[in-house]
């Protein structure tokens, strides 16, 4: 069955980095655009970077530019999110998500949280 496995949050003090990752099966990784997204209390789920299939186009909101990086392995079946000097504004519930065709598949998160 399609699965989207994240790892990698915990808390880190501001100005700290963290390495999020996220292994999928189930599906044809390299069809699929992969992203990011992210969901504070009590905000909506926002997308945080974007990579196509290929790796050619990358978008990231304008919250994380500079500071993240997002990058994926279609071989190993994996997307990472590189996060530096993270503030206490990007605590929040990271998830992986997966598109393409009719399909959208998402993870089951992993915290992050930035606090001193």
């Amino acid at each position: 069955q399609v699965q989207l496995v994240e790892s990698g949050g915990g808390l880190v003090q501001p100005g700290g980095s963290l390495r999020l990752s996220c292994a999928a099966s189930g599906f044809t990784f390299s069809y699929y655009v992969m992203s990011w997204y992210r969901q504070a209390p009590g905000k909506e789920r926002e997308s945080v970077a974007t990579m196509s299939t290929t790796g050619r186009t990358i978008n990231y909101a304008d919250s994380v530019k500079g500071r993240f990086t997002i990058s994926r392995d279609n071989a190993k079946n994996t997307v990472a999110l590189q996060m530096n000097n993270l503030k206490p504004e990007d605590t929040a519930i990271y998830y992986c998500n997966a598109r393409a065709f009719q399909n959208t598949y998402w993870g089951q998160g992993t915290q992050v949280t930035v606090s001193s």
